[in-house]
């Protein structure tokens, strides 16, 4: 069986990167939320931007992201998950999925210092290098935040965690 990586973070620290290298360096499948939202929802996206019609769709995607790495996993090959996990709720529900199913999995928790993140996204937004899915407004940076929930003690103790300044 493979390993199901959960990464996680609040935006900007590095989450999109990391996973990529994980992937590449344990040759592993790498699934992207921002990736599956930008090429299935994103001339679609409503303006202003709706949270609730994002969120339904996020859904969507994540329910379909798992039915694919689960299987990859199933059959021996691991995979990365890099699909926000701002929610305490949600990381547990991946966990629990893999563990339901006997899959080994790891939390990966990637941080960075508030303005070293907001830094990083609003030059993203104009660089629009690798990681740019679709620009982050200081308004949806600073509503992100927010939701972000930070881990729980739990969570650190078996978390392989990342931090750069």
């Amino acid at each position: 069986m493979g390993t199901v990586h959960i990464v996680f973070g609040p935006q900007g620290a590095g989450k999109s990167t990391y996973s990529r290298r994980l992937a590449d360096e344990g040759q592993a499948v790498h699934f992207s939320i921002d990736e599956w939202m930008q090429r299935l929802y994103g001339p679609d996206l409503p303006k202003p931007i709706d949270f609730a019609w994002i969120m339904e769709r996020v859904q969507r995607c994540e329910d379909q992201i798992w039915a694919i790495a689960s299987e990859v996993a199933r059959v021996g090959g691991s995979v990365v998950l890099d699909l926000g996990f701002m929610r305490v709720d949600s990381r547990r529900r991946f966990m629990d999925l893999s563990r339901s199913q006997s899959l080994p999995s790891e939390l990966h928790f990637v941080d960075a210092p508030l303005d070293v993140r907001k830094a990083r996204v609003m030059a993203r937004n104009s660089e629009r290098g690798e990681t740019f899915s679709f620009e982050v407004t200081p308004s949806m940076f600073d509503f992100m935040e927010e939701q972000f929930q930070r881990p729980t003690d739990a969570e650190l103790s078996v978390a392989l965690v990342s931090r750069s300044e």
